[in-house]
């Protein structure tokens, strides 16, 4: 699928179409208000004397530096409202997708009768209206998909919702817009709109169990991933590992990125942030694993590469 360009100026759905009208409404109203006060000062300057006379008159300061932007605030906040009504709530006909922010990465649960848990890659339905719960674990995170709809803070504590659309299949790009420490900036993460027919197949595909090792060397890279301990943060369907302090590597080869879009997935990056994690993104929770011999590495990348 083709990326999509992110901007809010570049609306792919109804919320985002919203705010982009909202922001042109705004730099039109700022654009008029910059022309006014340039006018204002340049009378006040250069004007005939009865024109800066009226300017200093009490009344002329009164009206101008407090009615009249009381007046406009008041009509660009009932505006604002008016056009972002439709950005949150709930509707029976839309799919729920319930969002942890996490330092730093996103934790992502599928509803249905069982719920499906993935990580740091979010997908839904073109044309379908989405109803995003958001959480956040550890510290404030926000939720932003600019092409999409405006951004919405994720706090602790408390659960905040969100409603998304996508108008046309491709890939947006998210990130998270409140700072919330060190790796910061390589949270993002990627919204795939995909056709209803394939976001069904691809559901149904991600509520079934992981497929066992293949291969020899495949086996092998499962039984060193449970041994080292990999287990204890992350989670495998079908097996021991049912870690929850990392992102759920179930369907991981099936993301596209490693490192939660820091690098493209393939097998020598993977192989290089397991060995150098902390150098491609600083901060990161994961420890560097150089405890593994060249063959042993090859085996464990092979293992998570195979898990589709």
């Amino acid at each position: 699928m083709n990326g999509i360009l992110q901007s809010v100026l570049a609306p792919h759905g109804p919320q985002a179409g919203q705010i982009a009208t909202l922001a042109w409404a705004l730099f039109a109203f700022g654009s008029l208000v910059l022309g006014l006060v340039i006018a204002a000062i340049w009378l006040a300057m250069r004007g005939a004397p009865r024109i800066r006379e009226v300017l200093a008159r009490e009344r002329t300061i009164i009206l101008l530096g407090l009615a009249l932007p009381v007046a406009a605030l008041t009509i660009l906040l009932a505006c604002g409202a008016w056009l972002t009504r439709a950005q949150t709530g709930h509707a029976d006909e839309a799919l729920r997708i319930e969002v942890t922010g996490q330092q730093w990465w996103w934790r992502v649960v599928y509803d249905g009768p069982a719920p499906i848990v993935s990580s740091n890659e979010i997908r839904i339905p073109v044309g379908q209206p989405v109803d995003f719960t958001l959480k956040a674990a550890d510290v404030i995170h926000s939720f932003w998909v600019p092409s999409l709809g405006g951004k919405i803070d994720m706090i602790p504590g408390r659960t905040t919702r969100l409603r998304l659309t996508a108008e046309r299949a491709g890939v947006y790009r998210g990130q998270c817009a409140e700072y919330c420490g060190g790796p910061h900036a390589l949270m993002s993460f990627k919204l795939i709109a995909m056709p209803r027919h394939e976001y069904d197949a691809w559901l149904e595909r991600l509520a079934g169990p992981q497929s066992a090792p293949s291969t020899d060397n495949e086996q092998r890279g499962q039984l060193l991933f449970l041994a080292a301990g990999c287990g204890t943060c992350h989670a495998v369907r079908g097996t021991d590992a049912a870690g929850k302090i990392g992102p759920d590597l179930t369907h991981f080869a099936s993301r596209g990125s490693v490192g939660i879009d820091t690098l493209p997935l393939t097998a020598e990056n993977l192989d290089r942030f397991i060995r150098d994690g902390q150098h491609i993104k600083p901060g990161n929770r994961m420890p560097e694993f150089r405890i593994f011999s060249s063959a042993e590495q090859t085996a464990l990348v092979s293992y998570l590469m195979s898990l589709q």
